[in-house]
């Protein structure tokens, strides 16, 4: 069930992410501006980050078996629209985008499914296994760009769509929720009130828009970046971000390794510290070679472990049967913070021609992060 689960929200966050590696192909063709491009990418984001919040409780009502290819199944649509009308202008990629954020809900799908299915002292590696799964952004980084040079741009998009339709299929058939799942009682509007009370939503909410925030950040305007910072091909662009994407997938599930061990708070302030030393020396635009390329290693290495930890922090602290809800909850500020930085890195580099300021920006947010870490969320784990 892990494998699947896993399997499910690879395929759907390979779609949720097509139009990144594409944003400076349409910037060229389309004459968009830093802004538009930013725009452009984010919207996926921010419209799957919120629509964790009412898939997040309907998992916990009708749970993953069917969650799952319902929402792999809904994805199809948005990119076949994408791939064979809506890549010739603006506002049709826009409104194919909006749609395309549905494949990001599958995050708040997965996470109750997967806690349902392991005992407390494992949930943290489970968790963080199913979170590799955003490594589906990799698999968009390194083919969709190929996949246009070598067949034209709608090639990608079906091929993608017909991965999602195999995904639906498989799911459907395959999938199956906990024996000892338990189904909370009340409607949906009733258990995210429940979830909000909860204090470990608000914090983990809090650590989950910076460390999940900045990876997605990175993760979708990261070509942009890299091309107008250091002057590289789209596609060299593109195989770094896979590479950033990479490091980042390999060690969230150790972040949930680690945290079932020494605990998420140790792991969640050695992962914020070396998000601001990288950050900090990144404002400084150093050469990319070495210095820069160790300081986007660090930071993906730092923001994947920092991820599993923070769920593992869910699964410490929530009940059982409110995990969706949380998840939810913090699924969605996880993916807002990301939405939020390619727009001010797009805005600033219009406006001042550098990027300084928002490389800066991160470091004084993962700074703030790591001191509300060591002190109010520290206070609710011996609580706890």
């Amino acid at each position: 069930m892990l494998t699947l689960a896993t399997l499910g929200f690879v395929v759907n966050f390979w779609a949720w992410a097509l139009l990144s590696p594409l944003g400076p192909l349409f910037k060229d063709s389309l004459g968009l501006s830093a802004f538009q491009q930013a725009l452009l990418v984010a919207v996926p984001v921010v419209v799957g980050s919120i629509g964790r919040i009412p898939v997040g409780a309907l998992t916990d009502r009708f749970g993953g078996r069917v969650m799952f290819p319902l929402v792999s199944a809904a994805t199809i649509v948005p990119v076949l629209f994408l791939g064979v009308w809506g890549h010739s202008s603006l506002p049709a990629l826009l409104i194919g985008g909006f749609f395309l954020g549905i494949g990001g809900t599958t995050f708040a799908v997965g996470v109750p499914f997967v806690n349902s299915w392991f005992p407390p002292r494992r949930r943290g590696l489970a968790i963080g296994v199913f979170g590799a799964g955003m490594g589906g952004t990799a698999i968009s980084a390194l083919t969709t760009v190929a996949l246009v040079d070598a067949a034209g741009i709608t090639t990608p998009f079906t091929v993608t769509a017909a991965v999602l339709a195999l995904y639906a299929v498989a799911a459907a058939l395959l999938l199956r929720d906990a024996p000892d799942r338990t189904v909370p009682a009340g409607s949906p509007a009733r258990r995210l009130a429940e979830a909000a009370r909860l204090p470990v939503t608000w914090h983990a909410s809090a650590l989950y828009a910076v460390a999940f925030g900045g990876y997605v950040a990175f993760s979708v305007y990261l070509p942009a970046y890299l091309r107008t910072a250091y002057g590289l091909t789209q596609s060299d662009a593109a195989n770094r971000m896979a590479g950033f994407v990479l490091l980042a997938v390999v060690m969230r599930p150790l972040g949930g390794w680690l945290s079932d061990r020494l605990g998420p708070v140790r792991v969640l302030t050695a992962s914020l510290g070396v998000v601001t030393a990288g950050a900090a020396l990144q404002s400084f635009t150093p050469a990319l070679m070495p210095l820069g390329t160790i300081a986007f290693l660090a930071m993906a290495a730092a923001l994947g472990a920092g991820s599993g930890a923070v769920f593992a922090l869910v699964a410490l602290l929530v009940p059982p049967n409110r995990v969706g809800s949380v998840t939810g909850v913090v699924g969605a500020a996880g993916g807002l913070g990301g939405f939020v930085p390619p727009l001010v890195m797009g805005a600033l580099y219009g406006a001042v021609s550098s990027y300084a300021l928002g490389l800066a920006a991160l470091a004084a947010v993962a700074a703030t992060a790591l001191l509300f870490t060591t002190t109010t969320v520290h206070r609710a784990t011996k609580e706890r």
